[in-house]
């Protein structure tokens, strides 16, 4: 907006307001109380700049846009925990149950149990909060001394950790906000919901699914894989508790019939010929090739919710294996043993199984 506002040209521009009768070159007396003014112009109008792109929506960040969105009463959403499974194991290696509140880590991450699922299975929270609280698997270590245990194990994760709302993902759900009014039940109302609640990635609607009055939510969870029976749960009990379908005392209308389902995922096997460069071999590209798969299929898990069905394809694959350093050429690439995109249902995701490379 102000660009053109430099140090030269705010100097100048004093300076041509100065009588030529005077000296105006550099180090005389006019031209030394000029420029420091210049100066302090023109930073002046740097963050003039920088202040004014803070305070439109689509310029806006951290907590600048914050604020603007919530003005319409979109708020960034916070960090939240992750929810895993917990095992506990006694000396005969069968389950056994533990104290409740109890504290385990694993790694530099803490898991406090909040809940009993079944006999020595629980229900652990992470103590940190963001995704970071999704990634471990594995022994679990007791804080406090639990007689008889001899092994715990941190197994699934029933609901995703997610982290603080990025700016991008904020502003994208400030204009869904804005341009798509959630009003008495439409599936706008339905989307933005349930995609507040903590771990639901995103959902699909299907309005009307079985009659009037009913209405099927899928969902895939914040990590972009099928959600947890738990969470789904959860998202059923919030939106329309099934002991009370439809008398609303969820948040869905009364008289809506809410069925929450999740996604599931199906097994993208790749198998492909490459023409490699002097001495490149397979294995030295194999790591590299399914991080460009695997990368590609979460781009499309990412967007399932804006697609009536997702398609996986050659040419998409065959593009990515080709920017893989030491790859001069891509043929006969197969998904599922099939030289052909594979196509799946409206709420299947793929998900990446084996990548066999030939030479």
């Amino acid at each position: 907006m102000h660009e053109h506002m430099t140090f030269d040209f705010i100097l100048q521009r004093m300076l041509s307001r100065v009588s030529d009768t005077l000296d105006k070159r550099e180090g005389s007396v006019i031209y030394d109380a000029c420029a420091p003014a210049a100066a302090e112009l023109a930073q002046m109008y740097i963050e003039l700049d920088v202040n004014y792109n803070l305070s439109f929506v689509d310029t806006a960040s951290g907590e600048y846009l914050s604020r603007k969105t919530a003005e319409f009463g979109v708020s960034r959403a916070m960090a939240t925990p992750a929810e895993r499974k917990g095992m506990f194991y006694n000396s005969s290696n069968a389950l056994m149950d533990v104290p409740l509140t109890g504290r385990y880590s694993i790694g530099n991450l803490t898991y406090v149990i909040e809940g009993r699922l079944g006999v020595g299975v629980y229900k652990m929270v992470c103590e940190t909060l963001g995704a970071v609280g999704n990634e471990q698997f594995g022994a679990l270590l007791p804080i406090d001394y639990v007689p008889g245990l001899t092994r715990a194990v941190l197994a699934e994760v029933l609901v995703p950790g997610e982290d603080e709302e990025a700016d991008d993902a904020l502003r994208k759900r400030f204009y869904a906000a804005v341009n798509e009014p959630a009003f008495g039940g439409n599936v706008a109302d339905y989307k933005q919901r349930i995609n507040a609640i903590p771990g639901v990635g995103a959902t699909k609607v299907y309005p009307v699914w079985q009659g009037g009055g009913t209405v099927k939510c899928a969902i895939i969870a914040a990590d972009w894989t099928p959600p947890s029976s738990t969470l789904i749960d959860e998202v059923q009990s919030i939106m329309d508790p099934i002991v009370n379908g439809g008398q609303g005392f969820g948040q869905a209308p009364i008289g809506h019939e809410v069925t929450i389902s999740g996604v599931t995922d199906v097994l993208v096997n790749v198998e492909t010929t490459l023409t490699l460069a002097s001495g490149v071999t397979p294995a030295q590209v194999q790591a590299d090739i399914q991080a460009m798969i695997e990368a590609y299929l979460l781009a499309l898990r990412q967007n399932w919710s804006n697609e009536q069905q997702l398609i996986v394809r050659t040419a998409q694959i065959d593009a990515r294996m080709l920017t893989v350093q030491g790859v001069e050429d891509v043929t006969d690439t197969k998904i599922n043993s099939a030289a052909s995109n594979l196509m799946f249902a409206a709420d299947e995701i793929p998900v990446l199984g084996a990548v066999v490379i030939h030479e």
